[in-house]
């Protein structure tokens, strides 16, 4: 018996055009690529004893690996500017304290449809790198955006 393939989001497949990201309703910029949106959640083994067939798996602790954006370089200065905050001039004028925000990743359709959307918890950047300038290379400059955070949840409306 052949079972159909489950089709997501309203029958049709999926495809992101790009990614929004923004940072307490601010929008930094479109990412072509996001990497790391998923969770962990460690297992803690308890042995009971005359228990010798399996050994009880119970939940731990939620791991949220960092995210990592990708894009072509562009003019706008609004995501350089968000990642001194944590760093810098930015970190200091604000006594020396990282600034913990509320971040969000929106997938965007190539029409400009809204197709899903998660919020991060006291979201900062932690790492800014940007292009790998050579006159051999006829390749897109690109800069990347790593970001820590303390998990995350789909965003409603």
């Amino acid at each position: 018996m052949e079972v159909p393939e489950r089709q997501p989001l309203g029958g049709e497949p999926t495809t992101a055009g790009w990614f929004v990201f923004e940072v307490d309703g601010v929008q930094i910029g479109t990412f072509r690529e996001v990497k790391g949106l998923e969770l962990t959640v460690d297992i803690e083994q308890y042995v009971e004893g005359g228990q010798n067939q399996f050994v009880h798996k119970l939940p731990g602790t939620m791991r949220w690996p960092n995210i990592v954006f990708t894009r072509g370089m562009v003019a706008s200065d609004a995501l350089f500017a968000w990642v001194t905050t944590s760093a810098g001039e930015g970190f200091a004028a604000n006594g020396n304290k990282v600034v913990r925000s509320t971040a969000a990743i929106t997938a965007m359709s190539y029409t400009g449809e809204r197709l899903r959307a998660w919020e991060f918890d006291d979201a900062f950047a932690v790492r800014w790198a940007g292009p790998e300038f050579s006159v051999d290379s006829d390749e897109q400059l690109v800069e990347q955006l790593e970001v820590a955070h303390n998990g995350f949840r789909a965003k409603t409306s």
